[in-house]
Protein backbone atom coordinates (compact mmCIF):
# COMPACT_ATOMS: atom_id res chain seq x y z
CA UNK A 1 0.00 0.00 0.00
CA UNK A 2 1.27 3.45 -0.94
CA UNK A 3 2.76 5.30 2.06
CA UNK A 4 0.74 8.44 1.45
CA UNK A 5 -2.45 6.44 0.94
CA UNK A 6 -1.86 4.68 4.28
CA UNK A 7 -1.36 8.05 5.98
CA UNK A 8 -4.58 9.44 4.51
CA UNK A 9 -6.47 6.30 5.56
CA UNK A 10 -5.14 6.50 9.11
CA UNK A 11 -5.99 10.21 9.30
CA UNK A 12 -9.51 9.55 7.96
CA UNK A 13 -10.08 6.79 10.51
CA UNK A 14 -8.76 9.03 13.29
CA UNK A 15 -11.07 11.90 12.29
CA UNK A 16 -14.03 9.49 12.07
CA UNK A 17 -13.26 8.08 15.52
CA UNK A 18 -12.87 11.54 17.06
CA UNK A 19 -16.11 12.74 15.47
CA UNK A 20 -17.99 9.68 16.69
CA UNK A 21 -16.59 10.11 20.18
CA UNK A 22 -17.64 13.77 20.21
CA UNK A 23 -21.14 12.84 19.07
CA UNK A 24 -21.36 10.17 21.79
CA UNK A 25 -20.15 12.61 24.43
CA UNK A 26 -22.60 15.28 23.27
CA UNK A 27 -25.42 12.75 23.23
CA UNK A 28 -24.48 11.59 26.74
CA UNK A 29 -24.36 15.18 27.97
CA UNK A 30 -27.72 15.90 26.39
CA UNK A 31 -29.21 12.78 27.98
CA UNK A 32 -27.74 13.70 31.36
CA UNK A 33 -29.12 17.22 31.06
CA UNK A 34 -32.58 16.00 30.15
CA UNK A 35 -32.66 13.42 32.93
CA UNK A 36 -31.57 15.82 35.69
CA UNK A 37 -35.21 15.93 36.76
CA UNK A 38 -38.06 13.48 36.91
CA UNK A 39 -41.61 14.76 36.93
CA UNK A 40 -45.27 13.88 36.66
CA UNK A 41 -48.51 15.86 36.68
CA UNK A 42 -52.19 15.19 37.23
CA UNK A 43 -55.55 16.93 37.29
CA UNK A 44 -58.44 16.15 39.68
CA UNK A 45 -62.02 17.41 39.47
CA UNK A 46 -63.04 18.85 42.84
CA UNK A 47 -66.44 20.34 41.99
CA UNK A 48 -68.96 19.55 44.75
CA UNK A 49 -71.58 17.04 43.60
CA UNK A 50 -74.37 18.92 45.37
CA UNK A 51 -75.26 22.54 46.19
CA UNK A 52 -72.98 24.08 48.84
CA UNK A 53 -72.58 27.41 50.56
CA UNK A 54 -70.11 29.41 48.49
CA UNK A 55 -66.99 31.21 49.58
CA UNK A 56 -65.69 34.72 49.32
CA UNK A 57 -68.54 37.15 49.82
CA UNK A 58 -70.10 37.72 53.24
CA UNK A 59 -73.31 38.96 51.63
CA UNK A 60 -74.23 35.59 50.09
CA UNK A 61 -77.73 34.46 51.03
CA UNK A 62 -78.09 31.01 49.45
CA UNK A 63 -76.12 27.94 48.32
CA UNK A 64 -74.67 27.35 44.87
CA UNK A 65 -76.85 26.87 41.80
CA UNK A 66 -74.91 24.62 39.47
CA UNK A 67 -71.63 25.27 37.69
CA UNK A 68 -70.20 27.10 34.72
CA UNK A 69 -67.34 24.62 34.47
CA UNK A 70 -65.59 22.19 36.80
CA UNK A 71 -63.20 23.19 39.57
CA UNK A 72 -59.84 21.43 39.69
CA UNK A 73 -56.88 20.58 41.84
CA UNK A 74 -53.68 20.15 39.83
CA UNK A 75 -50.57 18.22 40.91
CA UNK A 76 -46.96 18.66 39.84
CA UNK A 77 -44.41 16.31 41.41
CA UNK A 78 -40.71 16.89 40.72
CA UNK A 79 -37.69 14.84 41.80
CA UNK A 80 -34.00 15.73 41.57
CA UNK A 81 -31.05 13.37 41.10
CA UNK A 82 -30.70 12.96 44.87
CA UNK A 83 -34.24 11.62 45.16
CA UNK A 84 -35.54 14.79 46.84
CA UNK A 85 -39.14 15.40 45.83
CA UNK A 86 -41.45 18.41 45.90
CA UNK A 87 -45.24 18.11 45.58
CA UNK A 88 -47.00 21.24 44.31
CA UNK A 89 -50.81 21.26 44.47
CA UNK A 90 -52.78 24.18 43.04
CA UNK A 91 -56.51 24.45 43.65
CA UNK A 92 -59.60 26.30 42.47
CA UNK A 93 -60.50 27.14 46.08
CA UNK A 94 -60.86 30.22 48.28
CA UNK A 95 -57.94 29.10 50.44
CA UNK A 96 -55.93 26.31 52.04
CA UNK A 97 -56.88 25.34 55.60
CA UNK A 98 -55.00 23.24 58.19
CA UNK A 99 -57.87 20.73 57.96
CA UNK A 100 -56.98 20.27 54.27
CA UNK A 101 -53.19 20.45 54.31
CA UNK A 102 -52.28 18.74 57.59
CA UNK A 103 -53.69 15.25 56.86
CA UNK A 104 -52.17 15.27 53.37
CA UNK A 105 -48.77 16.28 54.76
CA UNK A 106 -48.98 13.59 57.47
CA UNK A 107 -49.79 10.85 54.97
CA UNK A 108 -47.04 12.03 52.62
CA UNK A 109 -44.54 11.51 55.40
CA UNK A 110 -45.89 8.22 56.73
CA UNK A 111 -46.72 6.48 53.44
CA UNK A 112 -44.48 8.08 50.81
CA UNK A 113 -41.54 9.30 52.93
CA UNK A 114 -41.94 12.82 51.56
CA UNK A 115 -41.42 15.45 54.29
CA UNK A 116 -44.20 17.91 55.07
CA UNK A 117 -41.93 20.79 54.07
CA UNK A 118 -41.90 19.41 50.50
CA UNK A 119 -45.65 19.96 50.10
CA UNK A 120 -46.71 23.32 48.66
CA UNK A 121 -50.45 23.93 48.43
CA UNK A 122 -51.78 27.05 46.78
CA UNK A 123 -55.31 28.40 46.30
CA UNK A 124 -56.44 30.49 43.33
CA UNK A 125 -58.83 32.31 45.70
CA UNK A 126 -61.79 32.03 43.36
CA UNK A 127 -64.87 33.53 44.97
CA UNK A 128 -67.05 31.07 43.09
CA UNK A 129 -65.96 27.92 44.87
CA UNK A 130 -67.29 25.98 47.87
CA UNK A 131 -66.89 27.27 51.43
CA UNK A 132 -64.54 24.76 53.03
CA UNK A 133 -63.70 26.86 56.11
CA UNK A 134 -65.86 25.22 58.72
CA UNK A 135 -66.11 28.21 61.08
CA UNK A 136 -67.10 30.63 58.31
CA UNK A 137 -69.58 28.19 56.83
CA UNK A 138 -71.24 27.96 60.24
CA UNK A 139 -71.33 31.72 60.76
CA UNK A 140 -72.53 32.61 57.26
CA UNK A 141 -74.87 29.71 56.55
CA UNK A 142 -78.57 30.46 56.80
CA UNK A 143 -80.04 27.23 58.10
CA UNK A 144 -78.69 23.69 57.93
CA UNK A 145 -75.40 22.43 59.24
CA UNK A 146 -73.06 24.34 56.95
CA UNK A 147 -70.08 23.53 59.14
CA UNK A 148 -70.61 19.79 58.75
CA UNK A 149 -71.05 20.29 55.01
CA UNK A 150 -67.69 22.08 54.77
CA UNK A 151 -66.03 19.40 56.90
CA UNK A 152 -67.39 16.58 54.74
CA UNK A 153 -66.23 18.31 51.56
CA UNK A 154 -62.74 18.85 53.01
CA UNK A 155 -62.44 15.20 54.09
CA UNK A 156 -63.48 14.03 50.63
CA UNK A 157 -61.00 16.43 49.04
CA UNK A 158 -58.17 15.09 51.21
CA UNK A 159 -58.87 11.54 50.04
CA UNK A 160 -59.09 12.62 46.38
CA UNK A 161 -55.74 14.38 46.54
CA UNK A 162 -54.02 11.54 48.37
CA UNK A 163 -55.28 9.09 45.76
CA UNK A 164 -54.02 11.37 43.00
CA UNK A 165 -50.58 11.59 44.63
CA UNK A 166 -50.46 7.80 45.00
CA UNK A 167 -51.31 7.34 41.32
CA UNK A 168 -48.97 10.08 40.09
CA UNK A 169 -45.75 9.11 41.92
CA UNK A 170 -45.19 5.88 39.90
CA UNK A 171 -45.40 7.94 36.70
CA UNK A 172 -42.32 10.04 37.45
CA UNK A 173 -40.27 10.17 34.26
CA UNK A 174 -37.38 12.25 32.86
CA UNK A 175 -38.23 15.92 32.28
CA UNK A 176 -36.45 19.19 31.64
CA UNK A 177 -37.30 22.38 33.52
CA UNK A 178 -37.18 25.85 31.98
CA UNK A 179 -38.31 29.30 33.10
CA UNK A 180 -39.62 32.32 31.22
CA UNK A 181 -41.97 35.18 32.01
CA UNK A 182 -44.33 37.64 30.38
CA UNK A 183 -46.92 40.20 31.51
CA UNK A 184 -50.69 40.57 31.65
CA UNK A 185 -52.29 43.97 32.19
CA UNK A 186 -55.73 43.44 33.74
CA UNK A 187 -54.60 43.44 37.38
CA UNK A 188 -54.78 46.81 39.18
CA UNK A 189 -54.33 48.04 42.74
CA UNK A 190 -57.73 48.42 44.41
CA UNK A 191 -56.78 50.65 47.39
CA UNK A 192 -57.79 54.12 46.24
CA UNK A 193 -56.82 56.90 48.68
CA UNK A 194 -59.59 59.45 49.27
CA UNK A 195 -60.25 62.26 51.74
CA UNK A 196 -62.33 59.77 53.72
CA UNK A 197 -59.62 57.10 53.78
CA UNK A 198 -58.73 54.14 51.55
CA UNK A 199 -61.67 52.70 49.58
CA UNK A 200 -61.97 49.60 47.41
CA UNK A 201 -61.82 51.07 43.91
CA UNK A 202 -59.42 51.03 40.92
CA UNK A 203 -56.18 52.86 41.75
CA UNK A 204 -54.00 53.00 38.61
CA UNK A 205 -51.15 54.71 40.48
CA UNK A 206 -50.95 52.07 43.23
CA UNK A 207 -48.26 49.34 43.43
CA UNK A 208 -48.87 46.37 41.15
CA UNK A 209 -47.05 43.25 39.95
CA UNK A 210 -48.24 42.28 36.48
CA UNK A 211 -45.53 39.72 35.78
CA UNK A 212 -46.51 36.20 34.75
CA UNK A 213 -43.81 33.74 35.89
CA UNK A 214 -43.87 30.42 34.03
CA UNK A 215 -42.18 27.11 34.88
CA UNK A 216 -42.06 24.93 31.77
CA UNK A 217 -41.91 21.15 32.27
CA UNK A 218 -40.93 19.31 29.08
CA UNK A 219 -40.56 15.65 28.24
CA UNK A 220 -37.29 14.48 26.58
CA UNK A 221 -38.94 14.84 23.17
CA UNK A 222 -39.60 18.54 23.97
CA UNK A 223 -43.36 18.05 24.26
CA UNK A 224 -45.03 19.93 27.10
CA UNK A 225 -45.91 17.86 30.17
CA UNK A 226 -46.98 20.70 32.45
CA UNK A 227 -46.87 24.46 32.77
CA UNK A 228 -46.97 26.17 36.17
CA UNK A 229 -47.78 29.87 35.93
CA UNK A 230 -48.60 32.65 38.35
CA UNK A 231 -50.29 36.04 38.61
CA UNK A 232 -50.90 38.47 41.46
CA UNK A 233 -54.59 39.32 41.29
CA UNK A 234 -57.78 38.46 43.16
CA UNK A 235 -60.03 35.97 41.36
CA UNK A 236 -63.02 38.24 41.84
CA UNK A 237 -64.28 38.98 38.36
CA UNK A 238 -67.44 37.06 39.29
CA UNK A 239 -69.86 37.16 42.20
CA UNK A 240 -72.74 34.90 41.16
CA UNK A 241 -73.99 31.55 42.50
CA UNK A 242 -72.39 29.09 40.08
CA UNK A 243 -69.14 27.23 40.63
CA UNK A 244 -66.41 28.68 38.41
CA UNK A 245 -62.63 29.07 38.49
CA UNK A 246 -62.93 32.73 37.39
CA UNK A 247 -60.14 34.11 35.18
CA UNK A 248 -57.58 31.58 36.49
CA UNK A 249 -59.90 28.69 35.69
CA UNK A 250 -60.36 29.93 32.15
CA UNK A 251 -56.63 30.53 31.66
CA UNK A 252 -55.90 26.91 32.61
CA UNK A 253 -58.73 25.70 30.39
CA UNK A 254 -57.46 27.65 27.37
CA UNK A 255 -53.88 26.44 27.81
CA UNK A 256 -54.86 22.80 28.10
CA UNK A 257 -57.05 23.10 24.99
CA UNK A 258 -54.14 24.64 23.07
CA UNK A 259 -51.67 22.00 24.31
CA UNK A 260 -53.40 18.60 24.51
CA UNK A 261 -51.83 16.30 27.08
CA UNK A 262 -50.53 19.20 29.15
CA UNK A 263 -51.53 19.98 32.74
CA UNK A 264 -51.79 23.73 33.33
CA UNK A 265 -51.44 24.85 36.97
CA UNK A 266 -52.23 28.35 38.22
CA UNK A 267 -50.33 29.61 41.29
CA UNK A 268 -51.78 32.69 42.98
CA UNK A 269 -49.27 35.45 43.65
CA UNK A 270 -49.34 38.33 46.13
CA UNK A 271 -52.65 39.74 44.94
CA UNK A 272 -54.30 40.60 48.26
CA UNK A 273 -54.77 44.24 47.26
CA UNK A 274 -55.17 43.68 43.51
CA UNK A 275 -58.39 43.22 41.52
CA UNK A 276 -59.12 42.28 37.90
CA UNK A 277 -60.58 45.24 36.01
CA UNK A 278 -63.15 45.53 34.56
CA UNK A 279 -65.27 43.04 36.54
CA UNK A 280 -68.64 41.42 37.16
CA UNK A 281 -69.49 39.40 34.07
CA UNK A 282 -68.69 35.95 32.74
CA UNK A 283 -67.45 37.43 29.46
CA UNK A 284 -64.93 39.52 31.40
CA UNK A 285 -63.72 36.45 33.32
CA UNK A 286 -63.15 34.73 29.98
CA UNK A 287 -61.45 37.84 28.60
CA UNK A 288 -59.03 38.04 31.54
CA UNK A 289 -58.42 34.30 31.32
CA UNK A 290 -57.54 34.70 27.65
CA UNK A 291 -55.20 37.59 28.43
CA UNK A 292 -53.41 35.49 31.04
CA UNK A 293 -53.18 32.41 28.84
CA UNK A 294 -51.82 34.60 26.03
CA UNK A 295 -49.10 35.83 28.38
CA UNK A 296 -48.19 32.23 29.15
CA UNK A 297 -48.07 31.48 25.42
CA UNK A 298 -45.64 34.38 25.01
CA UNK A 299 -43.42 32.88 27.72
CA UNK A 300 -43.61 29.48 26.01
CA UNK A 301 -42.44 31.09 22.75
CA UNK A 302 -39.26 32.61 24.20
CA UNK A 303 -36.34 31.45 22.05
CA UNK A 304 -33.93 30.78 24.90
CA UNK A 305 -35.82 30.22 28.16
CA UNK A 306 -33.68 29.86 31.25
CA UNK A 307 -32.76 26.27 32.07
CA UNK A 308 -33.56 25.31 35.65
CA UNK A 309 -31.09 22.94 37.26
CA UNK A 310 -31.06 21.16 40.60
CA UNK A 311 -30.73 20.00 43.18
CA UNK A 312 -33.75 20.89 45.28
CA UNK A 313 -33.42 22.70 48.59
CA UNK A 314 -36.47 22.97 50.82
CA UNK A 315 -37.06 24.87 54.05
CA UNK A 316 -40.29 25.50 55.96
CA UNK A 317 -40.96 26.97 59.38
CA UNK A 318 -43.59 28.92 61.26
CA UNK A 319 -43.26 32.60 62.04
CA UNK A 320 -44.90 34.13 65.10
CA UNK A 321 -46.85 37.23 64.07
CA UNK A 322 -48.08 39.63 66.71
CA UNK A 323 -51.40 41.45 66.75
CA UNK A 324 -51.84 45.07 67.72
CA UNK A 325 -53.22 45.77 71.20
CA UNK A 326 -56.73 44.21 71.27
CA UNK A 327 -59.82 46.22 72.16
CA UNK A 328 -60.83 46.35 75.84
CA UNK A 329 -63.92 44.57 77.15
CA UNK A 330 -65.86 47.84 77.30
CA UNK A 331 -65.17 48.54 73.65
CA UNK A 332 -66.23 45.00 72.69
CA UNK A 333 -69.49 45.38 74.61
CA UNK A 334 -70.20 48.56 72.65
CA UNK A 335 -69.46 46.83 69.35
CA UNK A 336 -71.78 44.00 70.35
CA UNK A 337 -74.66 46.48 70.29
CA UNK A 338 -73.88 48.06 66.92
CA UNK A 339 -76.10 47.55 63.89
CA UNK A 340 -73.38 45.77 61.90
CA UNK A 341 -73.95 42.01 62.23
CA UNK A 342 -70.37 41.17 61.29
CA UNK A 343 -68.93 43.58 63.85
CA UNK A 344 -71.34 42.19 66.44
CA UNK A 345 -70.30 38.62 65.66
CA UNK A 346 -66.61 39.53 65.88
CA UNK A 347 -67.13 41.22 69.24
CA UNK A 348 -68.93 38.14 70.57
CA UNK A 349 -66.08 35.86 69.51
CA UNK A 350 -63.51 38.05 71.25
CA UNK A 351 -65.65 38.27 74.38
CA UNK A 352 -65.85 34.46 74.35
CA UNK A 353 -62.04 34.37 74.25
CA UNK A 354 -61.92 36.61 77.29
CA UNK A 355 -64.27 34.30 79.17
CA UNK A 356 -62.67 31.02 78.12
CA UNK A 357 -58.97 31.98 78.18
CA UNK A 358 -58.88 34.97 80.45
CA UNK A 359 -57.50 37.09 77.62
CA UNK A 360 -57.52 37.70 73.88
CA UNK A 361 -54.78 36.06 71.82
CA UNK A 362 -51.84 38.34 71.09
CA UNK A 363 -50.07 36.39 68.33
CA UNK A 364 -50.43 33.52 65.90
CA UNK A 365 -47.90 31.26 64.15
CA UNK A 366 -48.17 30.90 60.36
CA UNK A 367 -46.14 28.69 57.96
CA UNK A 368 -43.64 30.08 55.47
CA UNK A 369 -41.81 27.99 52.87
CA UNK A 370 -38.96 28.27 50.36
CA UNK A 371 -38.21 25.81 47.55
CA UNK A 372 -34.84 26.31 45.91
CA UNK A 373 -34.05 24.94 42.43
CA UNK A 374 -30.25 24.82 42.35
CA UNK A 375 -28.89 28.33 41.83
CA UNK A 376 -31.55 29.18 39.27
CA UNK A 377 -34.94 29.63 40.91
CA UNK A 378 -36.14 30.57 44.40
CA UNK A 379 -39.84 29.93 45.03
CA UNK A 380 -41.08 31.58 48.22
CA UNK A 381 -44.55 30.53 49.42
CA UNK A 382 -46.26 32.89 51.87
CA UNK A 383 -49.45 32.20 53.79
CA UNK A 384 -52.54 34.40 53.89
CA UNK A 385 -53.98 36.89 51.43
CA UNK A 386 -50.60 38.45 50.81
CA UNK A 387 -50.51 42.02 49.50
CA UNK A 388 -48.29 42.97 46.58
CA UNK A 389 -45.57 44.70 48.65
CA UNK A 390 -44.17 41.32 49.72
CA UNK A 391 -43.60 40.22 46.15
CA UNK A 392 -42.04 43.51 45.05
CA UNK A 393 -39.72 43.64 48.07
CA UNK A 394 -38.64 40.00 48.10
CA UNK A 395 -37.96 39.92 44.37
CA UNK A 396 -35.27 42.51 45.02
CA UNK A 397 -33.90 41.37 48.38
CA UNK A 398 -33.63 37.63 47.64
CA UNK A 399 -31.53 38.10 44.52
CA UNK A 400 -28.36 38.60 46.51
CA UNK A 401 -26.35 35.75 47.93
CA UNK A 402 -25.98 33.34 45.03
CA UNK A 403 -24.95 33.14 41.40
CA UNK A 404 -24.80 30.24 39.00
CA UNK A 405 -21.94 29.41 36.67
CA UNK A 406 -23.12 31.92 34.06
CA UNK A 407 -23.22 34.71 36.68
CA UNK A 408 -26.96 35.09 36.35
CA UNK A 409 -29.02 36.19 39.31
CA UNK A 410 -31.55 33.64 40.54
CA UNK A 411 -35.15 34.01 39.46
CA UNK A 412 -37.35 35.00 42.42
CA UNK A 413 -40.96 33.80 42.39
CA UNK A 414 -43.15 34.83 45.32
CA UNK A 415 -46.52 33.12 45.79
CA UNK A 416 -49.12 34.19 48.31
CA UNK A 417 -52.21 32.21 49.35
CA UNK A 418 -50.09 29.19 50.19
CA UNK A 419 -50.38 26.42 52.79
CA UNK A 420 -52.66 28.35 55.19
CA UNK A 421 -54.99 31.15 54.05
CA UNK A 422 -56.19 32.65 57.33
CA UNK A 423 -57.12 36.15 56.15
CA UNK A 424 -55.18 39.18 54.94
CA UNK A 425 -51.43 39.53 55.43
CA UNK A 426 -50.87 43.30 55.21
CA UNK A 427 -47.58 45.11 54.73
CA UNK A 428 -46.39 48.05 56.80
CA UNK A 429 -47.72 50.39 54.09
CA UNK A 430 -51.17 48.83 54.17
CA UNK A 431 -51.30 48.91 57.96
CA UNK A 432 -50.40 52.59 58.01
CA UNK A 433 -52.94 53.44 55.31
CA UNK A 434 -55.71 51.45 56.97
CA UNK A 435 -58.73 50.32 55.01
CA UNK A 436 -60.09 46.86 54.35
CA UNK A 437 -56.93 44.75 53.95
CA UNK A 438 -55.20 46.40 56.89
CA UNK A 439 -58.00 46.35 59.44
CA UNK A 440 -61.66 45.97 58.50
CA UNK A 441 -61.31 42.46 57.04
CA UNK A 442 -60.43 41.16 60.50
CA UNK A 443 -64.08 41.31 61.59
CA UNK A 444 -64.70 38.22 59.45
CA UNK A 445 -62.11 36.23 61.45
CA UNK A 446 -61.58 35.20 65.07
CA UNK A 447 -58.46 37.35 65.35
CA UNK A 448 -58.57 40.43 67.57
CA UNK A 449 -57.80 43.08 65.00
CA UNK A 450 -54.95 44.36 62.84
CA UNK A 451 -51.45 42.93 63.00
CA UNK A 452 -48.71 44.82 64.78
CA UNK A 453 -46.32 47.03 62.78
CA UNK A 454 -43.68 44.28 63.01
CA UNK A 455 -45.58 41.92 60.70
CA UNK A 456 -43.84 42.73 57.39
CA UNK A 457 -40.31 42.61 58.77
CA UNK A 458 -40.99 39.36 60.62
CA UNK A 459 -42.25 37.70 57.43
CA UNK A 460 -39.45 39.06 55.24
CA UNK A 461 -36.74 38.13 57.76
CA UNK A 462 -38.07 34.58 58.06
CA UNK A 463 -38.25 34.16 54.28
CA UNK A 464 -34.65 35.41 54.02
CA UNK A 465 -33.61 32.91 56.70
CA UNK A 466 -35.41 30.04 54.96
CA UNK A 467 -33.90 31.03 51.61
CA UNK A 468 -30.42 30.82 53.08
CA UNK A 469 -31.22 27.40 54.53
CA UNK A 470 -32.64 26.11 51.25
CA UNK A 471 -29.72 27.43 49.21
CA UNK A 472 -27.18 25.86 51.57
CA UNK A 473 -28.93 22.51 51.35
CA UNK A 474 -28.52 22.49 47.56
CA UNK A 475 -24.74 22.56 48.11
CA UNK A 476 -24.73 19.54 50.40
CA UNK A 477 -23.77 16.17 48.95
Amino acid sequence: MNFYFRQILILTLLITWMTSAAVIRASAAETARKTEWRGAAASVVITPDKPMWMSGYAARTKPSEGKVHDLYAKLLILEDTRGQKVVIITTDLIGITPALRDPIAARLESEFKIPSAALLMNASHTHCGPELREDKATRRGLGGDRGAEARQYTNLLVEKLLKAIEETLPRLAPVELKYASARAGFSMNRRLPTSGGVVNSPYPEGPVDQRVPVLIVERPDSSLLAVLFGYACHNTTLSFYQFCGDYAGYAQEYLEAAHPGTVALFMMGCGGDQNPYPRRSLDLAKQHGRALSNAVEVALSVKQPREIHGPLGIAMEEVELEFATPPAREELLKRKETGNKYEQSHAVRLLDQLEERGGIQTSYAFPLQVIQFGNDLTLAAICGETVVDYSLRLQQELKSGTENSSKQEPVIWVAGYSNHVFGYLPSSRVLQEGGYEGNRAMIYTSYPGPFAESVEQRVVSKIQELTNQARKSTQQK
